[in-house]
């Protein structure tokens, strides 16, 4: 099993604990609209509900260098394959941007995790984090992406990394591409032909011809059920 395959078990967990450090929060005049928002669909949302959606995406709280910051998180995380994209071609970071403003709680944890990946970038390399090489960048994930073999002095940057690692997980595998990428097909209509014949004899039991022909006849599998008033089947 790969990386990849392994990371599609960790799906639809709850978000991890929270991350107990500070960060000093961009300027708002600093704070850049999000591309391309997206429009929600017609999903059974009720009128509240719609409302409740379109003021949130009418609001901005990540800037323009936090969302780079998380892409190049997503590419660490998520990478796409020769196969199918990644993280950053289902739109991750523009999703994590949703749930921010959604979920307020999620907001100091995020911007606070990503001032410490920058202060952390810094120590170590003097640039932020989105300005390392990929080698640089994933050198610093794998000092923070283990719980249990993370270093006491690193433990603010594990609660970080596992609470993005649940975010991106979460974005991709509820995306088109990732239910894709995980080859669910839904619902789907299939032919049921009854119970094995094998099944039947080993219980010494079988179909009456009457109903047989009347529920496992395929050539009238699209056709409506008729009842008598008594609660017979008639076709």
């Amino acid at each position: 099993m790969d990386r990849r395959d392994s990371l599609k078990g960790l799906l639809v967990g709850s978000v991890a604990g929270g991350l107990l450090v500070t960060g000093c929060a961009p300027d708002t005049e600093n704070t850049a609209e999000v591309a391309d928002k997206p429009s929600l669909p017609g999903y059974g949302r009720t009128v509240p509900e719609q409302k409740h959606d379109e003021e949130v995406l009418a609001e901005t709280f990540l800037n323009e260098h936090e969302l780079e910051t998380i892409a190049s998180l997503c590419d660490i995380i998520l990478p796409p394959t020769a196969e199918i994209g990644g993280a950053n071609d289902a739109e991750v970071p523009v999703f994590i941007e949703f749930i921010v403003k959604d979920m307020p709680r999620q907001q100091l944890p995020i911007r606070g995790g990503l001032a410490w990946l920058d202060n952390h970038s810094f120590k170590l390399y003097n640039l932020e984090f989105k300005k390392l090489s990929v080698d640089q960048q994933k050198a610093i994930a794998d000092t923070i992406a283990y719980p249990g073999k993370t270093a006491p002095d690193l433990m603010a940057g594990e609660r970080f990394f596992t609470r993005m690692r649940n975010l991106v997980l979460t974005g991709y595998y509820t995306s088109e591409l990732g239910v894709k990428d995980l080859g669910y097909k839904g619902n789907s209509p299939n032919y049921w032909d009854g119970v094995p014949q094998d099944v039947l004899d080993q219980h010494d039991v079988d179909y009456e011809p009457e109903w047989l022909a009347k529920c496992v006849d395929q050539s009238k599998r699209n056709d409506i059920a008729t009842w008598d008033d008594d609660g017979n089947l008639l076709t």
